[in-house]
């Protein structure tokens, strides 16, 4: 055995001894979990406090639920989505010879425009807390197509090395029996968006979280259907004062005449010494209404949304909906739309690209606030040099004035002049001229004292002649 062998051998034995000694140390990351730590309560779906069952549809069934989710997700879906890449002296342009931006901005995949696949991720993530899509690569491993996958079927799980992959579960019909298919997928061939959780991994369904208030919201919404449906007027006992033969059928005679929304405000008569005894409560006594609309506020302050912006105006007026709307873009979309870029560029982009490409939303169009504003907050940019006409007209979808006509021209505030003619750079021209004038002058003076002294040597020359 010679020196080197001796020496890979004593290397591999310390390498084995140093993994022994801190492989209890070193283990792969647990495999994300939908619990909170150090907790047994998981945040699942099912029975709220209330009794009433709730999952990702039947909170759908609550409209304060289902009009958060929807101008959520198809504010986001109606954002125009760029690709682009950084230019030089900080400058950015749009990719759009990359195949990324047709994917993103126009068909994700055959079957779906972009706006379509955005809203469906955004209601899986609004949910469920995590949206899913399937990433289909050619050969060269550039990406061609983008699926969404159901949240409800996927789990993130680590194997044995701590390396994340996917568990999709599918359930395909074979002969009128289901059968359930597991396939595995890479994290590469996954774009995963997840939304707020404690592991940053897996997101945590807002449904889920807060399920007491939305089976409130449930329980409140089935009491007011079967008060009206009882014909508004709650349950209570039938007295005789003999015995009954057949109760049943009383019961069904009193219900087919005073029952139901289409009897109600009918004159009852009661014979045989019958009495009729209300016990339940009043539902004003309950603060039936108010709890309705107390419900409202607390699934809007849920998704972070503006209840004027899910029809509840009572706080809400000319002074202070447009600000309302504009917090809804910065506190509530904002949150989303970095989620959805950060999440794209991290499961699109190659490692080169990551340095050259980015995607963005553009939210100008949503805080642009109304005409007037607009028009004044152009006239100070374009007075103030840090926008031309042409930049405008670009963000209010106009043509454009051609260049030679001074659309890319930038002014300053004063005379309205160029920005080539105006401060110090116009004063550095003008010094520049003058000098150019005064050289002008010096030689004017040079030629005017050359011409005099030939003029003096001309009559020098006639003088000395005639002496002679």
């Amino acid at each position: 055995m010679n020196q080197s062998m001796i020496q890979e051998v004593f290397y591999l034995s310390k390498e084995e001894i140093l993994m022994g000694m801190f492989s209890h140390i070193f283990k792969p990351r647990d495999k994300p979990k939908d619990k909170a730590l150090s907790s047994q309560y998981t945040f699942l779906m099912g029975n709220s406090s209330a009794g009433k069952t709730v999952n990702e549809r039947t909170a759908m069934q609550i409209t304060a639920v289902h009009a958060c989710v929807r101008v959520i997700s198809e504010t986001i879906a109606s954002l125009p989505l760029h690709l682009y890449r950084y230019g030089e002296k900080g400058n950015k342009e749009k990719a759009t010879d990359h195949p990324l931006y047709f994917l993103l901005h126009d068909e994700p995949n055959p079957e779906m425009t972009s706006f379509v696949f955005r809203e469906t991720l955004m209601t899986h993530l609004l949910l469920w807390g995590n949206a899913y899509a399937q990433i289909i690569r050619n050969g060269k491993g550039e990406v061609v197509a983008l699926y969404p996958l159901m949240p409800n079927r996927m789990k993130v799980e680590r194997d044995e090395n701590g390396q994340l992959y996917y568990e999709y579960s599918k359930t395909v019909d074979e002969r009128g029996s289901s059968k359930e298919i597991t396939y595995v997928l890479l994290p590469k061939d996954v774009l995963h968006i997840p939304g707020l959780g404690f592991d940053g991994l897996v997101g945590y369904s807002p449904i889920a979280m807060a399920k007491n208030a939305i089976g409130l919201a449930l329980a409140t919404e089935e009491f007011g259907s079967k008060f009206f449906a009882n014909g508004a007027t709650p349950s209570g006992i039938l007295e005789h004062p003999g015995t009954i033969k057949d109760p049943q059928k009383v019961r069904d005679a009193w219900m087919s005449q005073f029952g139901g929304s289409k009897n109600s405000n009918k004159v009852a008569v009661l014979e045989e010494g019958m009495k009729y005894t209300q016990i339940s409560i009043n539902p004003s006594e309950a603060q039936f209404l108010e709890t309705r609309k107390f419900q409202i506020d607390e699934i809007a302050r849920i998704f972070r949304v503006p209840p004027h912006m899910i029809g509840d105006l009572d706080k809400s007026s000319f002074s202070n909906i447009e600000q309302q709307s504009l917090e809804f873009v910065m506190y509530t979309l904002d949150p989303w739309v970095i989620r959805f870029e950060s999440s794209l560029a991290k499961a699109l982009f190659n490692f080169n690209e990551k340095r050259e490409l980015f995607f963005k939303f553009n939210v100008d169009g949503l805080l642009r606030g109304d005409y007037s504003s607009r028009m004044s907050g152009y006239a100070t940019g374009i007075q103030n040099g840090f926008m031309s006409p042409n930049d405008v007209r670009r963000l209010e979808n106009m043509d454009l004035i051609p260049t030679e006509l001074g659309g890319d021209d930038y002014y300053c505030n004063g005379n309205f002049l160029p920005l080539r003619l105006a401060g110090a750079y116009a004063q550095a021209k003008l010094n520049d001229s003058s000098n150019d004038l005064d050289s002008d002058k010096e030689i004017e003076k040079k030629e005017e004292t050359q011409s005099e002294n030939k003029e003096v040597l001309e009559v020098d020359k006639r003088i000395t002649k005639r002496t002679k």
